[in-house]
């Protein structure tokens, strides 16, 4: 990293040894690490620091990790790598749902988490430099908001467009039909899920080349959808307080 600017890190952690301990390995990697004890100061540096990611701890004093990842998701897209001691299924849907980008669960290896951290900040370097989402043979122009199909233009409403390109930001990821209601309608939406449904029904006519046997956009029984085109996957000043 030395002669790219040094990522900024972000920590939310009351564990104070490790919260320590994760400081200490990131500086030795080459970020910058910001660090914070509870939830409101993890707030407020996240508006004041702008970290490159954040690493955050589900259960906070003052003001837990689900209630500080949905604040923060009204004002900014920075990655947001959960941290937490429950283990159950329910537990990283939740976290996943309110706005969480990935979740690991403590005790976790170091290795595993510098990994995910990793993931995480190439695939928000694509993001940031990115205007176009391009896979399956889809084209989304997310300045013009221009589709294309096989390089024919592609007419789409504003929230199928919004659906598609939020299943392509999230390629191969599993994404709830909570979830996707949440972002693409908002959390003020007075609907249900089945309007999901509908609107992925919609897309599927548009873009699948049998929609009765779709291969872009993937149910995932039970839990919800993915865009899977297929092809290979690219992911593979510090303070203390």
């Amino acid at each position: 990293m030395s002669k790219k600017e040094k990522k900024r890190i972000l920590i939310v952690e009351d564990e104070s040894d490790l919260r320590k301990t994760l400081k200490y390995n990131f500086k030795e990697q080459g970020y910058k690490v910001n660090t914070a004890a509870d939830g409101p100061t993890g707030l407020e540096k996240a508006r004041a620091k702008n970290p490159d990611l954040i690493i955050l701890d589900l259960m906070l004093p003052g003001m837990d990790g689900l209630s500080l990842v949905r604040a923060l998701r009204q004002e900014s897209d920075t990655p947001v790598l959960m941290l937490t001691a429950r283990s159950s299924e329910m537990d990283k849907i939740i976290g996943l749902e309110s706005g969480a980008d990935d979740y690991l669960t403590k005790p976790f290896s170091l290795g595993e988490l510098l990994a995910r951290v990793r993931a995480l900040l190439r695939r928000s370097d694509r993001m940031a430099v990115r205007n176009v989402l391009a896979s399956g043979g889809v084209e989304l122009d997310l300045i013009s908001r221009r589709a294309q199909i096989q390089g024919r233009p592609l007419e789409l409403s504003p929230k199928e467009f919004n659906l598609l390109a939020e299943l392509m930001r999230h390629e191969r990821a599993v994404l709830s039909r909570d979830l996707l209601l949440n972002r693409v309608w908002g959390y003020d939406y007075m609907g249900d899920t089945r309007t999901v449904d509908v609107h992925v029904r919609w897309l599927r006519e548009k873009i699948e080349a049998d929609p009765a046997h779709p291969t872009l956009i993937q149910t995932v029984r039970g839990v919800g959808y993915r865009f899977d085109s297929g092809s290979p996957d690219l992911d593979q000043q510090d303070d203390e307080e």
